[in-house]
Parts: C-alpha cells; sequence; structure tokens
C-alpha cells in the first residue's frame, strides 16, 4: 500500500514542459507522488531534473511509451491514479526531415496509453488522462482566432499526428469511456527549452555574434506564453477539468518571428551593456508547409476555471533570457549531448 494519497504518471516529463511541470506539482503537492516516464531521447534531458532527484515524492522510469510490454509493467508497478501525457515528438523542422519517430511517440504511444489505461479501468482502476496537445493542430488562421471549434487542418507531420492522437483520445472517450481531457497550447518560452528551439536559438546566437537566422519574411506570427502559465493551467485542468473537454490555452500575446527576434537581440544587447545584436538577423530560406499564423482563444479556460495567464511577456521574456544566458553550460551539455545522440542513431 503507498504512503501517497495518489500515483500520477508524468509522460515526457524530463522534456521542456514535463520538466516545468514537474518541479510545480513535486513541490506543491508533498501527498502525491509524481513519476517521470521519459525515453530520453535528444529532448528528454536528465540534466532538467537534477533538482527533483532527492525529493522524496518524486520516481523516474525510463520507458519509451511505443514500448507496449515496458509500459505495461510501470503501470502495473505503480497502479497510476491518473497521467499527464506530454511525452511527443515536437520539432517541425525534424518532423520534415524525418517524420518516422513522430507517427511513433505521437500516435503509437498515445495508443499504447490508452489501452493501458483501458485495461485499468476494466479492473476498477479509474484513472484521469490529461493529453497535451498543440495549437499547430488547427493550422494556420488569417484572421480571428482558434476556439474548441475550429476545424483541425495540420499541415506539417508534427501537426499531423498530434492531430491523430487528439482524434485518438476523444475516441476512447466516446467509445469506451474514459476520464480524458485535452488541452491545446500556443508556443511557449522560458527555462529548459531545448537549445535549437526558436526564442533560445536567437538567444544563442546573439550572444555568440553568430547569424541569427529568421525563416522566410520574418512576418509569421506565433502567440507566446510562459511555461509557467502553461503547466499552472495543466495543473487546473487535471484537476477541475470536464471529462472529455478540451481546453484551448494562450496569453493572447502575438508576435511576428522577425519582430521577436529584434527584441530579444535588443533585450541581450541592455543585459550585457554591449552590441547591436539585431544586426545579426538574417533571413533564411523558408521551410516547407510554414503556417503563417497561429491565435488561440482562452476565454473557456478563463471563463469555467477561472485561470489566467500571470506573467508580463516582457518581463517573462527577459527572465528567460537571463536563464539562458546564466547557463551557458547547461546549452553546451544538450547541443553535445543532441549531437551525440544523433551519431548513435
Amino acid at each position: 500500500m503507498s504512503d501517497y494519497r495518489r500515483t500520477i504518471a508524468v509522460t515526457g516529463g524530463a522534456g521542456f514542459i514535463g520538466s516545468n511541470l514537474l518541479r510545480r506539482l513535486v513541490k506543491a503537492a508533498s501527498d502525491c507522488r509524481f513519476v517521470c516516464l521519459d525515453a530520453l531521447t535528444y529532448a528528454g534531458n536528465p540534466a532538467n531534473l537534477t533538482d527533483l532527484e532527492n525529493e522524496p515524492n518524486y520516481g523516474f522510469e525510463q520507458i519509451d511509451l511505443c514500448d507496449h510490454d515496458g509500459l505495461k509493467a510501470c503501470f502495473e508497478k505503480y497502479r497510476f491514479d491518473g497521467v499527464f501525457n506530454l511525452a511527443a515528438e515536437s520539432h517541425v523542422d525534424r518532423s520534415i526531415s524525418g517524420p518516422s519517430p513522430f507517427l511513433d511517440t505521437n500516435i503509437v504511444g498515445t495508443f499504447n496509453l490508452l489501452e493501458l489505461i483501458r485495461s485499468a479501468q476494466e479492473q476498477g482502476k479509474q484513472g484521469r488522462l490529461l493529453h497535451v496537445s498543440t495549437d499547430e493542430v488547427y493550422g494556420s488562421i488569417e484572421s480571428g482566432q482558434f476556439d474548441e471549434s475550429s476545424p483541425y487542418h495540420p499541415n506539417s507531420p508534427y501537426a499531423a499526428t498530434k492531430a491523430a492522437a487528439d482524434h485518438l483520445v476523444r475516441s476512447y472517450v466516446n467509445t469506451y469511456g474514459l476520464d480524458c481531457v485535452i488541452t491545446n497550447c500556443s508556443n511557449n518560452h522560458g527555462p529548459y527549452q531545448h537549445p535549437e528551439k526558436f526564442i533560445p536559438t536567437v538567444i544563442r546566437h546573439a550572444v555568440a555574434g553568430e547569424p541569427i537566422p529568421v525563416y522566410g519574411d520574418g512576418q509569421n506570427v506565433r502567440d507566446w506564453i510562459h511555461v509557467f502559465d502553461h503547466c499552472m493551467a495543466l495543473d487546473l485542468v487535471f484537476e477541475k477539468g470536464e471529462s472529455g473537454a478540451t481546453y484551448n490555452v494562450g496569453s493572447r500575446c502575438e508576435q511576428k518571428n522577425l519582430d521577436l527576434a529584434v527584441t530579444i537581440c535588443r533585450i541581450v544587447d541592455d543585459l550585457l551593456g554591449d552590441g547591436k545584436r539585431e544586426e545579426l538577423i538574417k533571413l533564411v530560406d523558408d521551410r516547407p508547409g510554414h503556417d503563417q499564423r497561429y491565435a488561440i482563444d482562452p476565454s473557456k479556460i478563463e471563463s469555467t476555471l477561472s485561470w489566467a495567464p500571470q506573467t508580463n511577456f516582457m518581463i517573462g521574456l527577459t527572465q528567460t533570457i537571463e536563464w539562458y544566458l546564466s547557463h551557458q553550460d547547461w546549452i553546451g551539455n544538450t547541443l553535445e549531448r543532441t549531437e551525440r545522440m544523433k551519431g548513435q542513431s
């Protein structure tokens, strides 16, 4: 018999959003045990969770969601009361150059989770699944905002596999009565985001005095939210969200990619007290199927769960940049680890 009130799995917990979520959950609920399930691919970095290793209510299992037998053994070991599913291949550029892992993790991995939760339900263990998705499933929008009734129109292999996973989750709610909720969130920024992502890329190139690549004409628009606000929403939806419902999470903070790169350069200039780094920005060939604009309407989660983002964009962005400036070793080690894992694949 566990000494904890609940045991919760966080898949993909060694990644960017997952590690920030675990940090929030572990420290806020000492009467619950949280187990990180992560395959530790290039995006799942154990260094993201070193500060939790000695917490008594935290555990780790190296598990690939595509390994059904290993995942089943893990479920039998812990008898989870709920699952946050953040395990996903998420880098659009990688999905274009090599889509196969995206089908495996995002679709097959989600299917394996659903099947194990269904099996547990049949044995009388009703646990909730919070499936964490993306606004990219909606495709591009010229005007207005995406809400929960917006049609899916994914335009990259990454977005298509996330859309497929969302549909699988909904089908298990309607067919088998599973207790599942889905969140679709806008672009995140904050600590521990992989250095190859847009904001960390701009920061590290600006610091190094290297050309800063921006796709196309730089006019693509993204809706940005601080990862802490996203994690607050995930915690709230898991605890209080309506079973079978979808919640869009965003902060109504749209930024053109070029404008954001310029802003980051100017903040870096101010923090380091030198240079004019925006001159390093270089427009490069656009990637295939590049969505023009994303925009989330978070009215539902605001009105039904009383959630609202707490982080001012400019303050949060400055804090994000300060974190990367003070974690140069983490950036170097993460990039070195990524290259090493490429050589092993």
